[in-house]
């Protein structure tokens, strides 16, 4: 992924108006076909009331979807069985029904294809070794598993082997580089598991214009094949591949957690603009602080020191950073917050409010709205998740009476089941969505590949250079020493 981030860069600077493309191989490339493998198997056992395969796991197939002989010779099928599980599996196994739903991919691959489909001037093509008879199946299996991730892949850049099932593979291969190239297209890198094949289109390639990516799963021809300067690699890792730089500037960035003087420094020390913060009342001293757990569940410690809500505001002002106030109750608090607010006359476009629909109620929110109107107003409603996926009408109801508060954006936990599906549903209503409790680097980019309105997390990815903590019960406490940060450059 490193290579090919830096072949895609460097392609870019190069010829910065050419549509840029790259290919993907699917089997064993895109989709992890040992599933299919299984799929077949275990449909042969329900087929013929068999307990062959019932123990078997995806981990136990090592062999090419070409070899399961070998499969069932490790297994000790009877010799007399094998050959009609054979027939069976070489039959079943390109049918629509198995090419639909016995089909996994790759983890990250399909976040990867995302990626690039979203740069512009830039654009994925399949180059597979399948039959042409196969193209529409082929399409709508992808175009399902491609919908959670946001994924498409068009007709119009896929090239199939026109020779039929395992015939001049190579020489297909070496035919879907030159179309692509033929239709106006700059190919700067080409993923293929099987060696033959990189080898092919190595050899069309003497300027070695193309990065040669080498899917290191299971495979048929010899890894001796392979060309000198082929990239090899078994994982699609979106840390390796999406620079900090190249983050869409759309999307607004929250440091969550700043409740206390590392965090802070750590903060107003990033290029992260907006911060959030856990607003309570203290109630000994009876004054506004940042705490993200309350007293009752966690006392206050002998050397904890309180960051008080007036200390934080004088900071970020000077700093010209924008605050996204997590209130913890109404009434009392709310009125405190509104006027120190007001004392230190942020600009509208950098507040941010957010708190619980049950804390805040209609009467909080519409105050908010009615005191600050260009702020955001927020409210996560995770606890909808199962209501948009079995009755969708009834919680978009939920949601349009949220807005009639002043509410213009809602927020999902990355953690709550069937996310993608829940916020999907909420793009396609044209709500602002927020994303939060987003654990670490590669689920934060994953999250960004989703394009919401904004994302939550506590910025603690050290691949980057920042060191956030978390802010109390709910997330991890990491432990970093301020004096032993090294310096972003």
């Amino acid at each position: 992924m490193l290579e090919l981030a830096a072949k895609y860069e460097d392609t870019r600077r190069q010829y910065p108006q050419d549509k840029l493309i790259i290919l993907f191989d699917i089997d064993g490339t895109i989709l992890d076909t040992r599933y299919m493998v299984l799929h077949v198997l275990q449909a042969f056992d329900k087929e013929h009331a068999t307990h062959l395969f019932q123990e078997l796991q995806v981990s136990d197939i090592k062999v090419h979807e070409n070899q399961v002989d070998r499969l069932l010779a490790e297994l000790q099928i009877p010799t007399r069985e094998q050959k009609e599980i054979l027939d069976w599996y070489n039959h079943q196994r390109w049918t629509p029904e198995d090419i639909l739903h016995a089909h996994n991919p790759f983890r990250g691959v399909l976040e990867v294809i995302r990626w690039f489909q979203l740069q512009p001037k830039t654009f994925v093509g399949l180059n597979t070794g399948r039959p042409e008879s196969l193209r529409k199946d082929t399409l709508r299996s992808l175009n399902e598993l491609g919908t959670e991730y946001k994924v498409r892949f068009s007709k119009a850049l896929i090239h199939m082997n026109p020779s039929g099932w395992e015939q001049e593979v190579e020489n297909a291969k070496v035919a879907g580089v030159r179309y692509f190239q033929a239709a106006g297209y700059r190919v700067f890198a080409f993923v293929d598991n099987e060696p033959d094949n990189l080898r092919a289109v190595s050899q069309i390639d003497p300027s070695k214009e193309i990065l040669l990516l080498h899917a290191n799963t299971i495979f048929e021809s010899k890894r001796t094949s392979l060309p000198a300067h082929t990239a090899k690699g078994k994982t699609y890792d979106l840390t390796e591949l999406i620079p900090e730089k190249a983050l869409p500037k759309h999307i607004e960035f929250v440091w969550h957690g700043v409740n206390d003087e590392v965090n802070l420094r750590q903060f107003l020390a990033s290029d992260i603009s907006w911060g959030e913060f856990d607003v309570r009342l203290d109630p000994v001293r009876s004054e506004l602080i940042l705490r993200h757990d309350s007293f009752v569940e966690n006392p206050l410690g002998p050397d904890e020191e309180l960051l008080t809500l007036d200390r934080l505001l004088e900071r970020l002002h000077k700093a010209g950073k924008s605050a996204k106030f997590d209130l913890k109750a109404g009434g009392t608090v709310l009125d405190k917050v509104l006027e120190r607010v007001d004392r230190y006359d942020f600009a509208a476009t950098r507040l941010w409010f957010n708190g619980n629909v049950e804390r805040l109620q209609d009467g909080g929110f519409r105050r908010l709205a009615s005191a600050h109107p260009k702020a955001v107003l927020q409210c996560p409603v995770d606890y909808l998740a199962p209501l948009i996926c079995s009755a969708p009408e009834t919680a978009g109801e939920m949601l349009e009476m949220f807005t009639t508060w002043g509410i213009n954006r809602f927020s999902i936990s990355w953690e709550t089941q069937d996310m993608r599906t829940f916020f999907d549903q909420m793009d396609k209503w044209g709500f602002e969505v927020n994303i939060y409790k987003v654990p670490d680097l590669n689920s934060f980019l994953e999250a960004v590949l989703l394009m919401p309105r904004s994302i939550t997390t506590d910025f603690n990815f050290p691949q980057w250079h920042y060191y956030g903590r978390g802010s109390g019960q709910d997330s991890e406490q990491y432990e970093y020493s301020v004096r032993k940060q090294r310096k972003r450059t």
